[in-house]
């Protein structure tokens, strides 16, 4: 069990944990809300037994990192990656942003240049911007992430429970997940701090990085389920993939949001075969 202290006595001092498993490149990967790193346990075997270093880390307020009653910012997040990357000296790292880990991995790029990484994967994720306004369209309406900050304040356990169904797809006719594997990662979001639930509902819904988007400038792909209740595909990937310069963009038909278990052989070798592919040499 692997901790990382940083910010050491100032105000968004933070614990982070880590694990840090197998040789090889190195491939970082974000996890998603309202998880933590066991969310990777079916990718992490696969990609070390095809010759990578994998690193988890449990996000501030979430899994064993600690959870200070601060700010849940992508800039504080994405500073808590930064300073990962550093204490490792990782470099050409393959990043991996899951979901809401998808707004740190591009921040990572229009905050400190995408240094140390040379290729980027986004599945599931939040980006370019969640939130529907007047020149997003397709984006999600407002009264939705109000309804969801309103269930956690009211029974977080209950909400937990009812999103865990949405997140994975099931419903009467399709369960592609166990009773007890859906109540093993309601209890790997209920361990995360109720402050740090609440404030990254606020950080995914309402940041824009349409912008920012466009700083990513390494080979990036793109991997989303067109069943996605969660995060519509239609509010994120679509657009997505038009913001980051030559993207490679594979839907998963019929695929939900929590497609790391549901869709996690195709997944895993989609990562391998990205991660292996030589980086173009520009002329």
């Amino acid at each position: 069990m692997e901790f990382l202290k940083i910010n050491k006595g100032q105000e968004n001092e933070a614990k982070i944990h880590y694990q840090d498993c197998g040789k090889g490149k190195p491939v970082v990967l974000i996890h998603g809300w309202p998880l933590s790193h066991e969310m990777w346990e079916y990718q992490v075997d696969d990609l070390v037994n095809a010759g990578n270093r994998v690193i988890t880390y449990d996000r501030r307020g979430f899994g064993q990192s600690s959870k200070p009653y601060g700010n849940y910012t992508y800039d504080v997040l994405t500073d808590d990656l930064k300073a990962l990357l550093d204490h490792l000296d990782l470099q050409e790292v393959t990043l991996v942003g899951f979901s809401m880990g998808g707004g740190e991995v591009v921040r990572y790029f229009s905050k400190y240049g995408g240094a140390r990484v040379s290729k980027v994967v986004l599945v599931s994720s939040i980006i370019p911007y969640m939130l529907k306004t007047a020149d997003n369209p397709d984006g999600v309406d407002e009264s939705v992430f109000e309804d969801m900050l309103a269930g956690i304040k009211q029974d977080r356990i209950a909400f937990l429970e009812s999103f865990g169904k949405s997140f994975f797809g099931i419903s009467l006719v399709n369960k592609p997940v166990s009773p007890p594997l859906l109540h093993y990662y309601q209890m790997l979001a209920s361990v995360a701090s109720p402050k740090a639930t609440q404030e990254c509902v606020k950080s995914f819904a309402f940041t824009d990085f349409r912008h920012e988007a466009l700083t990513v400038n390494v080979p990036a792909l793109i991997i989303h389920g067109t069943d996605d209740k969660t995060v519509p595909i239609t509010a994120s990937a679509d657009h997505a993939v038009n913001l980051i310069k030559g993207s490679r963009y594979i839907p998963y038909e019929g695929a939900p949001h929590g497609l790391f278990y549901t869709h996690r052989e195709q997944l895993n070798k989609d990562l391998i075969h990205f991660i292996k592919e030589p980086i173009p040499v520009l002329v």
